[in-house]
């Protein structure tokens, strides 16, 4: 990473946007403390990524891009498991499993195991493992990848509830332009460790001189240097 610099404000949902190998992934693995930054400082919920770490992770909530599931678990099961990581008091855990079961709709499926689960449902009991804690910041990384058409549109929505119903503060990193547009405040744009632009999708569309966020994508990360990145879609929009 170069030298980056962001402000995420409480109950928004900021998105990373960026191509493959941009630094998305590495950036989030620094804010949870998974790999220590050479240089500079960031700080989670008020609190230090090198000196604080344990306090940082009590405040979010981690879905990773590659995560492991038990899938000889239970998702009933695999939340208690995680909970206890957490130190949740037993007495909240079988509760608050049974409300994140209910909330992603796997509670008629929440004690059978995992390793029959299609994709989707796998990465819905994953970010109902990022929640188990009630953390008040939650990191999504790449959250769609892999996912068919209608998992991908349960994901969603559910990005989208965990800031407009549960108050969340969601940071969502990704490749894929119309998850972004849709679920996110504020986006920045990030190409070889570098923010490119920041601000709302509206903003960045005029600061690159642009007319969607698909064309300001392009040109803020150096597909405006190909001559052929741009033009063959203003050759189809004149046709």
């Amino acid at each position: 990473m170069d030298g980056i610099s962001l402000t995420v404000y409480p109950g928004e949902t900021f998105g990373l946007l960026g191509p493959n190998g941009s630094g998305k992934t590495t950036t989030i693995r620094m804010l949870n403390g998974i790999i220590r930054p050479s240089a500079g400082k960031a700080f989670v919920n008020g609190f230090d990524i090198s000196t604080q770490i344990d306090d940082v992770k009590r405040s979010t909530g981690l879905l990773a891009e590659s995560p492991g599931l038990y899938e000889k678990l239970s998702p009933r099961e695999y939340l208690e498991f995680v909970g206890s990581l957490y130190d949740v008091e037993r007495s909240l855990l079988k509760d608050r499993a049974d409300r994140l079961l209910e909330l992603f709709d796997l509670k008629q499926r929440g004690d059978d195991l995992m390793e029959g689960f299609s994709r989707g449902m796998k990465q819905k009991v994953l970010i109902a493992a990022a929640l188990i804690h009630d953390p008040p910041i939650v990191f999504l990384d790449e959250p769609t990848s892999a996912l068919d058409p209608l998992a991908s549109l349960v994901v969603r929505d559910l990005i989208k509830d965990l800031a407009e119903k549960a108050g969340k503060t969601v940071f969502v990193s990704s490749h894929i332009l119309p998850l972004m547009e849709e679920v996110c405040d504020r986006i920045a744009i990030i190409d070889h460790g570098k923010v490119a632009a920041v601000g709302t999708v509206n903003e960045i569309v005029e600061l690159s001189g642009t007319s969607t966020l698909e064309d300001a994508f392009i040109r803020l990360t150096g597909g405006a240097g190909r001559p052929d990145a741009l033009s063959w879609r203003r050759a189809v929009a004149k046709a």
